[in-house]
């Protein structure tokens, strides 16, 4: 599988720019429904969306027969989920859309050492420095003492570390559960968990909204399918530095459908955040093949 990988960069590539566009996607549905709608209720509404796609897996799910642990997982995953996504509602709304993709890449750096810690991965010196580095990007993006933080870039910070621990779950649920599993408990939970939310303070949805809403979910399936692909075709160190290109498309969407101005100082922190992060997957990468070439030389053969 990873030689295939190595193989075809540049179907990797090409399937990632997809799904950074498609993600680019998902931000304008959610931004053109602005503050129309509570945060609450515009992510309710998106998550009630995608349940179509995943009506089918009910029953085999409820069959499966997951033990206990595993759907207590289900729920921590939901309940992390379900915060971050009203915060990312609410930042999307109320702050330009490249600087909420450019925090958001923190989410990796905060699952590099939260993860490591915590599912006995290892806090090596480089992934403190990757770290510190990436959080040096966040703070130029954010610029705190020369410009007034708003509660939108709080928001984003908090959904950033929110979805970092959803990922977390993620992968400890990965080793029992298939990823389409994951995938449609988080959709499930997500939605059930929001409701009770968007009740408190439901407001008449027009048919635009659930328009817009809904090709968000759409953008959001293609973004996550795109991605999936470019993760088969080619390693992590070929397709994560074209993700960077989000904050350009994101940057240009802006300008273009919302007149948000280009911040130069977005761009430079993003690149920031994503030169961090392809440095530690490229470091990681070699040293997983060294680690393999080793295990060959032990054994007499080639590692697999």
């Amino acid at each position: 599988m990873w030689e295939r990988q190595a193989d075809r960069p540049v179907a990797g590539i090409i399937w990632m720019l997809v799904s950074g566009i498609a993600m680019v996607g998902v931000n304008g549905a959610v931004k053109y429904v602005g503050t129309s709608l509570p945060a609450t209720q515009s992510a309710f509404l998106r998550f009630a969306v995608g349940l179509c796609f995943f009506l089918p897996m009910v029953a085999p799910v409820l069959r499966a027969g997951y033990p206990a642990r595993v759907w207590k997982l289900f729920g921590l995953r939901g309940v992390l989920h379900v915060g971050a996504v009203i915060l990312w509602f609410y930042a999307m709304a109320r702050i330009p859309v490249a600087e909420v993709s450019a925090i958001g890449f923190l989410n990796p750096v905060i699952v590099l050492i939260v993860g490591g810690l915590l599912l006995g991965e290892g806090l090596s010196f480089r992934r403190i420095l990757v770290a510190v580095v990436a959080f040096a990007g966040a703070m130029i993006v954010l610029r705190p003492g020369l410009r007034e933080v708003e509660p939108g870039h709080w928001a984003q910070l908090g959904a950033a570390f929110l979805f970092a621990g959803g990922y977390i779950v993620a992968k400890r649920l990965s080793a029992s559960v298939p990823a389409s599993v994951i995938v449609a408990m988080m959709t499930w939970t997500s939605a059930i968990g929001l409701l009770p939310l968007a009740l408190i303070d439901w407001q008449p949805v027009a048919a635009w909204q659930i328009g817009a809403l809904a090709l968000g979910a759409v953008f959001a399936t293609l973004g996550h399918y795109a991605m999936t692909r470019a993760f088969a075709e080619a390693p992590l160190a070929v397709t994560q530095p074209v993700s960077f290109l989000q904050i350009i498309w994101s940057a240009l969407m802006g300008a273009v459908l919302f007149h948000e101005g280009i911040d130069p100082f977005v761009i430079l922190g993003g690149a920031v955040i994503i030169g961090a992060i392809s440095f530690n997957i490229r470091a990681e990468a070699n040293a997983r093949r060294v680690i393999r070439a080793a295990d060959g030389a032990g054994t007499g053969g080639p590692a697999t």
